[in-house]
């Protein structure tokens, strides 16, 4: 079975699963990942954005380190909240979103936004107290490249119901 057959057919039984019933049995629990799902991106965006934000230059006078220590946990909290509100909204209607490119397109750009954090905090997270003055190019273009990022897996998530 071709990898993509076999996807499919995880969907599928992912669909027809309890949480899959649950969410589409119209007692509450959809809109409310939902609600969930959106507010885990503002937590795990803003968190994020901000330092990226402050290392592309904005807000100056806020030193480095210490907004990263405040706003990395909050965005390790929207990712949570982001990812299994996720499963149970996936849930709902995952055969036909297995195969809905604008859906395909989040979930890569989600994996790209993760290994770009991750490959962040792995070669700066120590470096950042020096940084306050003047965070060298590499570290910027990382910033910049997660603003992108990120605003595109929102606004794709926001697509996927407008889309065939």
């Amino acid at each position: 079975m071709a990898l993509l057959e076999t996807v499919q057919a995880l969907a599928v039984a992912f669909e027809q699963s309890p949480l899959g019933e649950a969410a589409r049995s119209g007692g509450g629990l959809y809109p409310i990942a939902n609600l969930v799902h959106l507010l885990g991106l503002i937590l795990l965006s803003g968190g994020i954005g901000t330092v990226d934000l402050r290392l592309l230059g904005f807000a100056r006078a806020l030193p480095l380190e210490p907004l990263s220590r405040f706003m990395t946990p909050l965005a390790v909290v929207g990712l949570g909240l982001f990812v299994i509100s996720g499963l149970v909204v996936f849930s709902a209607d995952a055969g036909p979103l297995a195969q809905n490119r604008i859906f395909l397109w989040k979930m890569a750009g989600l994996g790209l936004g993760l290994a770009n954090a991750l490959a962040f905090n792995l070669m700066y997270k120590r470096r950042l107290a020096g940084w306050d003055a003047a965070p060298p190019l590499a570290g910027r273009l990382m910033a910049a490249s997660s603003l992108l990022i990120w605003l595109t897996v929102g606004g794709l998530g926001r697509f996927i119901a407008y889309s065939a």
